[in-house]
């Protein structure tokens, strides 16, 4: 459910809100004729989640609100592009160090690995534009405030990312139970780490587009770590890697 303090509600106000170029997140419209389509084409504009509904998925999102055929969320922070995030080492002048969220659904997840992304140095992460925790406030407010340094580029498809990841070099890890022990890979080069969704890790196709996977020893009974506490652990090896090999 979207977070309530972050709800533009009504026509106009979402309409200037999206003039003004406010960050945001996701537009829910029912109908689309007259301000509505104006709407509807200043949220492309702005690279914005729309979804079509009905009027009781608006009535309930309002709770009593006039919403006027329109509700939307905003978002903490103005989203980079994958082009951002590759400019980043470049003008550090270091090797990229990127961070992929499959399908993360958890806004304290993400919030957390945000966080540990922005402590461990990484140059950005990359989220999926559908079935993903959105740059909301209790991301932000999880991470600590990292979500206003650490470009975060939010994409149509992460298939489509990777590929245009490897085209730079970038070599991509995914984490998965089946993959080598994390110690005993090299992290050395350009490196993109995916972390997969809470439930299923990370779905096939994302699998197979993987260079390398890699796992972390499960000792007890737990066959499994919360995403974001898995996520520190292998940021935190190529972060030990690199500093290794200066």
């Amino acid at each position: 459910m979207p977070e309530k303090e972050n709800m533009i509600i009504g026509r106009n106000p979402v309409r200037e809100a999206l003039r003004s170029g406010r960050p945001i997140d996701t537009v829910y419209l029912n109908g689309n004729g007259g301000s509505l389509k104006e709407i509807r084409d200043l949220a492309v504009q702005a690279g914005a989640v729309i979804k079509t509904v009905n009027e009781q998925k608006l009535n309930q999102l309002a709770e009593g609100g006039v919403h006027q055929g329109v509700i939307a969320f905003g978002a903490c922070a103005s989203y980079a592009s994958l082009e951002d995030l590759l400019a980043v080492s470049e003008q550090k002048g270091t090797k990229p160090f990127l961070i992929i969220c499959d399908e993360i659904e958890d806004p304290h997840n993400l919030g957390a690995i945000i966080r540990t992304a922005e402590t461990a140095g990484a140059d950005g992460v990359i989220i999926p534009k559908r079935r993903s925790a959105a740059l909301s406030p209790t991301v932000y407010k999880t991470s600590a405030g990292a979500a206003s340094y650490v470009p975060v580029a939010r994409v149509p498809n992460i298939a489509a990312a990777i590929d245009k990841l490897k085209q730079h070099g970038i070599w991509i890890y995914g984490t998965d139970m089946n993959g080598s022990l994390y110690t005993e890979t090299s992290f050395d080069g350009a490196a993109a780490l995916v972390i997969g969704s809470e439930g299923s890790g990370m779905s096939r196709l994302i699998r197979e587009k993987c260079d390398f996977l890699v796992k972390l020893p499960m000792m007890g009974k737990i066959t499994s770590l919360n995403a974001s506490v898995a996520a520190g652990i292998f940021m935190y090896e190529i972060v030990r890697q690199r500093m290794k090999s200066n």
